[in-house]
């Protein structure tokens, strides 16, 4: 016989078990606080940009530079962007700033992109060390613009802007608001998932209609719960001696 389940049913597991839920829920925020603000290493972004555009030989040429020429450059992108992360590229900026890691290391420290249709490209290195981030993002720009020339033979490639240091430069990760966000979502999911098994582990027989499912027979009495406040407590002595004037029986 298939069994089915009510809202009334969900709501009075949730109502019966919402102490565990709430305690899990509490308990996730508080380990995603402290692995946030005291145990994950903060990281700290910086961000160098360049543009691709017409070379020093097509700059006395600006009658024939239309939009085929830039759609041109801006398809030339997608190779700069595999040669910038390149071991030809890295290789030189381990060795120009002594990192204490190799360039396959860095490479995924390095995010390169460029908007749509754009002939600017970002440059952005994560670090846990803010100044090292800016120099790694700098000294990578410079690197490949000073090489792609030998690697290509073209000359088309200027520095736009370089990273800079901030007083004020907040860490791009952990992120502890969305890490707690994400824990009590987690918290809660995972204590209501725990309230339902319990409820299905529990085969304590608690109602009568918990009997009349489980043996098929019918209810023909109950006792019912007798509560401490239901006690008769005992007659003081001013009962007692009223009781014993007036003649009634004390019972």
């Amino acid at each position: 016989m298939e069994e089915t389940i009510s809202l009334q049913e969900i709501f009075q597991t949730i109502k019966k078990r919402l102490k565990l839920i709430i305690s899990i829920t509490i308990l996730a925020a508080i380990l995603a606080a402290v692995l946030s603000y005291f145990v994950l290493t903060p990281k700290y972004e910086a961000t160098s940009q360049f543009i691709v555009n017409q070379s020093e030989q097509q700059q006395g040429q600006m009658a024939q530079y239309d939009s085929s020429q830039i759609r041109t450059n801006v398809e030339l992108i997608n190779t700069y962007n595999v040669i910038i992360t390149s071991a030809a590229i890295l290789t030189n900026v381990v060795e120009e700033l002594n990192l204490p890691y190799s360039a396959d290391t860095l490479s995924k420290k390095i995010n390169v992109s460029s908007e749509q249709n754009s002939q600017v490209v970002n440059v952005k290195v994560t670090d846990t060390n803010q100044a090292r981030a800016a120099d790694i993002a700098n000294t990578t720009v410079t690197v490949f613009r000073d090489n792609i020339i030998d690697i290509m033979n073209v000359d088309n490639v200027k520095v736009l802007t370089t990273a800079e240091l901030k007083g004020d430069a907040k860490p791009v990760d952990p992120k502890p608001t969305l890490n707690i966000a994400i824990a009590v979502v987690l918290g809660l999911m995972l204590g209501v998932g725990l309230a339902f098994l319990l409820e299905y582990l529990d085969t304590t027989l608690v109602t009568e209609e918990d009997v009349e499912n489980e043996l098929e027979l019918p209810v023909i009495a109950a006792i019912s719960t007798v509560e401490s406040s239901d006690i008769r407590t005992p007659l003081n002595q001013g009962a007692k001696d009223y009781i014993k004037k007036e003649g009634v029986r004390d019972v």
